[in-house]
């Protein structure tokens, strides 16, 4: 290709305390599972981790462990086992992954950080509904496994127009959590403690949403592939202080770059791409060199958005909580989907647009029901579909989505 050079990332200053801050929440998940000092509850990925907070239970995400398998490249082998147990290869790899990893009595948490050796028991498993029903199949094996209660939230799915219906009817579902817990907790919810949550989540929020907007400068001083892993502490971390002063150091040094005009790119950022969908975790390095070879920064997600809640509130954490939580882009029917996407083109001067057609996550797959062709008749952005999975790494093939990408970045220059 004419335009295909040799391009260098500029790496942020960021990620090295992104990489103390997961350290000292793993290491102190490990010691509270080793002493008994602090009750363990799993939680899903937008669960109601605040309302766990203000019960003084600290948190373990499921998800990001299996991503961890996923990034470490260990997933495609441990996925076999739960297909064995008769979980097909057709379900989300993250729960099979997460589950053959478990069996085998294997973690990436041990390479990463020394004495680690297993994930950490529960006391108590808890759930939203609001991605998939997986969770909820995933959770309860690990409920039986441990032989520990599993209580979560059913939501809604492919909502339009949100109504006072469905937010009073999960808020009543999150206050229904509350007796369960204060007794495995062994005491009451602290309101006040509570409360502190959920401002410090809407803080949380509040800041990564401004994280990912510096994005919208030209060039953009960070890449889709930043944000996957940056936005650690927006998954494990909301409702902590620690988490908000995470974000506070890399809003500074984003705001820096775009301060000096530097990009993400040490190249020209000649192409702007939005991804939406699911990244391939096992892939994360290869796809960034990738694009940054071909001058083209993918600058927005659906997927890094996802942790954005700006419906918390504090002064009615029970209500906004359910607002916040059926808010997601994932929640939403396409209607809300097209507009929601179109909007972001719109921002971040986008010149186009990559599905990513993770075959075991169809929930967070949205080129499978003639999305990016309404959504080029509307806009005139033109999309390319790749093939893949978040975990799986037998779904994609590396040199077809390499010849995907080449053309599809060919027809952006001619188109301009």
């Amino acid at each position: 290709m004419a335009h295909e050079t040799k391009q260098i990332l500029r790496r942020l200053k960021s990620a090295k305390d992104l990489s103390r801050f997961m350290a000292d929440y793993y290491y102190e998940l490990n010691e509270a599972a080793i002493s008994g000092k602090r009750k363990i509850a799993w939680c899903t990925s937008v669960g109601p981790a605040e309302l766990l907070r203000g019960l003084g239970y600290l948190i373990y995400f499921p998800e990001t462990h299996a991503a961890m398998l996923g990034a470490t490249r260990m997933a495609t082998d441990l996925i076999p086992t739960a297909n064995a147990m008769g979980y097909s290869p057709e379900i989300c790899s993250y729960l099979t992954a997460d589950i053959g990893a478990f069996v085998k009595g294997i973690t990436p948490l041990s390479a990463a950080y020394k004495g680690i050796t297993s994930v950490p028991k529960p006391d108590v498993l808890v759930y939203n509904t609001n991605q998939c029903r997986d969770v909820l199949d995933w959770f309860n094996w690990y409920g039986d496994k441990f032989n520990v209660p599993v209580v979560g939230i059913e939501s809604y799915r492919s909502v339009g127009e949100i109504t006072d219906f469905h937010i009073d009817s999960i808020a009543s579902q999150i206050e229904n959590l509350v007796a369960p817990l204060e007794e495995l907790a062994g005491c009451k919810l602290d309101m006040d403690a509570f409360k502190q949550a959920v401002a410090l989540s809407r803080e949380c929020s509040d800041l990564w949403a401004q994280c990912l907007a510096t994005a919208s400068a030209k060039p953009a001083p960070l890449t889709f592939f930043d944000g996957t892993t940056l936005m650690g502490p927006a998954v494990v971390g909301r409702g902590t202080l620690k988490a908000v002063e995470m974000y506070r150091l890399l809003l500074d040094e984003l705001e820096e770059r775009v301060n000096a005009g530097e990009g993400a790119l040490v190249g020209e950022e000649k192409y702007r791409l939005y991804w939406d969908g699911m990244p391939v975790w096992g892939r994360l390095g290869m796809h960034s060199k990738m694009f940054a070879e071909l001058n083209a920064n993918v600058i927005a997600s659906t997927y890094c958005s996802s942790w954005i809640f700006s419906a918390l509130d504090p002064s009615d954490p029970f209500k906004s909580m359910a607002r916040a939580y059926t808010e997601l882009f994932i929640v939403r029917n396409d209607a809300y989907k097209e507009r929601y996407i179109q909007d972001k083109l719109d921002v971040f001067g986008c010149d186009g647009i990559l599905y990513h057609n993770a075959r075991t996550c169809p929930n967070n797959t949205n080129c499978l029901y003639g999305m990016p062709q309404r959504l080029f008749r509307k806009t005139g952005i033109p999309f390319v579909i790749m093939d893949g999975d978040l975990n799986d790494l037998r779904c994609l093939s590396d040199e077809q989505t390499k010849t995907n990408v080449e053309a599809f970045i060919e027809q952006l220059e001619e188109m301009k």
